[in-house]
């Protein structure tokens, strides 16, 4: 059985949709951010960072415990483990891994900031959020422009839908304010179809 600590956040779906769609059982521990429950000392013992998501698998590789963080990490070690997402054929899998760091890095990483200056700071900037926006619409146009004919990132499903859709799903008000954005809205309602990432979307409820 893994443990999975995580918070209602793209970073920690990540994790969840992970776990579900590669059949892995897992248990949910909710971590309250806004309490502090990731500075706790219990926490930081699994990650000294005090960063979610964190999976604790009492049999990880060669039957031994591992604690693993972070949910690029943890969605690879998810496929490896269930041995799926992960395409065999050459090119796909290099387009999946592609595609995956795009997600992680650029999508991930801008939505992130966006998160951060729409709910810290005490006077939202209108400069800064509307760049972030802008810079988050560029890069999902990218993704959209290449899902033109395509029903997946990689021409099958794998670790960069697994990596995508929570930001696509956390971020589908904006895009839908935005308007167009077709090829990607198609993807997200396919991905967003499938039990294990509805299961895994809604671990907390």
């Amino acid at each position: 059985m893994i443990e999975l600590y995580l918070s209602g956040t793209a970073n920690g779906f990540r994790a969840s949709v992970a776990l579900e769609e590669a059949g892995l059982p897992f248990r949910t521990h909710k971590v309250d951010l806004a309490k502090g429950e990731h500075r706790s000392s219990e926490f930081l013992k699994l990650n000294p960072a005090g960063l979610i998501p964190v999976i604790v698998d009492q049999d990880g590789p060669g039957g031994k415990p591992l604690i693993l963080s972070q949910s690029g990490a943890i969605i690879l070690y998810a496929a490896e483990k269930a041995g799926k997402f992960l395409p065999k054929d050459a090119v796909r899998r290099v387009m999946a891994l592609q595609w995956f760091t795009q997600g992680l890095s650029d999508i991930a990483g801008t939505s992130g900031a966006l998160f951060r200056i729409e709910n810290s700071v005490p006077e939202k900037i209108a400069a800064n959020t509307d760049y972030f926006k802008k810079r988050l619409l560029g890069f999902f146009s990218v993704c959209d422009a290449h899902l033109a004919g395509r029903d997946f990132l990689a021409d099958e499903f794998s670790v960069a839908e697994l990596m995508l859709y929570p930001n696509f799903s956390l971020r589908k008000p904006l895009l839908d304010e935005a308007g167009g954005f077709a090829n990607l809205q198609r993807w997200g309602a396919a991905v967003g179809a499938r039990p294990g990432i509805q299961k895994g979307m809604k671990v907390l409820g």
